[in-house]
């Protein structure tokens, strides 16, 4: 087997047991490059490993230091190399600001911010010894712009653009590529209840709250599937994307054309 070529490629994605990362491992796979899944639900994350050639699952939980480290020390004790970085977990929380609970909004400054630093800190050594790297950080619409309520994943996904930047020009030079893929509302769990949380909030019906919240300032009045952004990051994991580097894919639904 050629190691360069895709199909000698070796993964690590996170939250992969669900939504956009489970679609990322997935279409990996399908490729036949061999993929570590991580995510906190153990029984959806065997599952989806068992059906997959070639992949493995590790129960990880990103605000966690030592599972971060221990996730990408998995991928090098299993593969010898680690290819390619897919820091996709999240979770959201909506309150207002004087009402944000401060732990949770540490919580989660931890899963999307933290956790895909410490990871792309021990993950860079494995791509630097091959020149050869793909780190692509699932940062979001609200990476760019902002909405109210959501204070820490705003803040969290802004933080994570930064560290997208930053990666990218320090790893130009040894063969890595760092991009961030900013999708607009896509059809996973996580919409799923933040629907519910917007409907409480603003007193609205879900579908008051897809037509009026989610989807009012798109272009195009739909959500995203999964398959979607899975292809987009991909296309950035090939050769062919060898170029793109420090940038923010924007896939948003004609939201930020206004």
């Amino acid at each position: 087997m050629n190691m360069n070529s895709p199909s000698g490629r070796c993964a690590v994605v996170t939250g992969a047991a669900h939504g956009i990362g489970l679609a990322v491992a997935e279409s990996l796979a399908a490729q036949g490059m061999k993929v570590l899944l991580a995510d906190l639900d153990e029984v959806a994350g065997v599952q989806a490993a068992a059906r997959l050639p070639g992949a493995l699952f590790q129960r990880t939980d990103v605000s966690s230091r030592e599972d971060c480290r221990a996730l990408v020390e998995r991928a090098e004790r299993e593969w010898g190399r680690l290819d390619i970085l897919v820091n996709n977990a999240g979770v959201q929380h909506v309150a207002p600001v004087e009402e944000f609970p401060e732990e949770r909004w540490e919580q989660l400054i931890r899963i999307m911010l933290v956790g895909p630093f410490v990871l792309t800190r021990h993950a860079l050594p494995l791509m630097y010894a091959r020149k050869w790297g793909r780190i692509i950080n699932v940062s979001s619409l609200h990476g760019l712009v902002a909405s109210p309520y959501k204070s820490a994943y705003v803040s969290a996904k802004h933080g994570l653009m930064g560290l997208t930047k930053t990666v990218a020009l320090e790893a130009a030079d040894r063969g890595v590529t760092v991009n961030a893929v900013c999708p607009s509302y896509v059809r996973t769990p996580l919409v799923e209840k933040q629907i519910a949380d917007q409907a409480r909030i603003h007193g609205l019906t879900e579908a008051e709250v897809v037509e009026k919240i989610m989807l009012a300032p798109a272009a195009v009045k739909r959500l995203l599937e999964p398959e979607e952004v899975a292809a987009y990051i991909g296309f950035l994991c090939s050769d062919a994307a060898g170029g793109i580097t420090g940038s923010a894919q924007v896939m948003d639904c004609g939201w930020t054309a206004r």
